[in-house]
């Protein structure tokens, strides 16, 4: 670990957005996955959930270009015990879809606590995700397709949070828990070693300033 790498991942780190996440609610196809966790890392989205029946997700590493090493994917089973579990924790809901109810993407203020919920490849989101959601938004389209990319869809709505987030100064907060953003600076900087400690119950150690680990005494 270089001094250069350990203050650039700390700095990464600062600028995450605890209060904004992505929910995929069937999303299957590899380069679709990977292309959202490229975006989610990209606005500082730092937990991502799937509502899928596999036990893994296979994200293809070219087109994540590595930025799923930095998310906390967690997978579901359905949509509706994680959206509740959100919204007990302050979240809006607000669902990628076209409907009659759907306002422009750029109306929702996002930066309140937001989760934004996209859906499969071909059918959207559910019916059960409508019914859970606080609001619906849509991009408006020119042309004679109604919808584009999932993942595309997905990086424009996060731009537009990302906008409101930045011009919010949300982006230079400091942690709430400076502790807690310690440990998780040590995972990220010593994953296998975490892994270690972690088998053992046992606390990781401290990073000086520089990244390298303080020996105990």
């Amino acid at each position: 670990m270089t001094k250069e790498r350990y203050l650039k991942i700390v700095a990464m780190l600062r600028r995450r957005q605890p209060d904004l996440t992505v929910i995929m609610e069937g999303v299957h196809k590899a380069h679709n996955l990977a292309a959202i966790a490229r975006s989610c890392d990209a606005v500082g989205i730092s937990d991502v959930h799937a509502i899928t029946s596999k036990k893994e997700l296979g994200i293809k590493k070219g087109v994540a270009m590595g930025s799923n090493r930095w998310l906390d994917m967690h997978l579901h089973t359905s949509i509706g015990d994680i959206a509740m579990s959100l919204k007990n924790r302050g979240f809006q809901i607000i669902a990628a879809d076209f409907n009659e109810r759907a306002r422009d993407y750029r109306q929702p203020d996002y930066t309140r606590p937001t989760a934004l919920v996209v859906g499969q490849e071909l059918f959207g989101v559910s019916e059960e995700t409508l019914a859970l959601a606080d609001q619906s938004v849509f991009i408006p389209m020119k042309g004679m397709v109604q919808s584009l990319n999932v993942s595309v869809a997905t990086a424009v709505v996060l731009y537009e949070a990302h906008n409101q987030r930045e011009k919010a100064g949300m982006y230079g907060r400091s942690p709430e828990d400076e502790r807690a953003f310690a440990r998780v600076v040590f995972e990220k900087c010593y994953p296998r070693l975490a892994e270690q400690y972690r088998r053992r119950g046992e606390d990781y150690p401290e990073l000086d300033n520089e990244g390298k680990i303080v020996k105990q005494a």
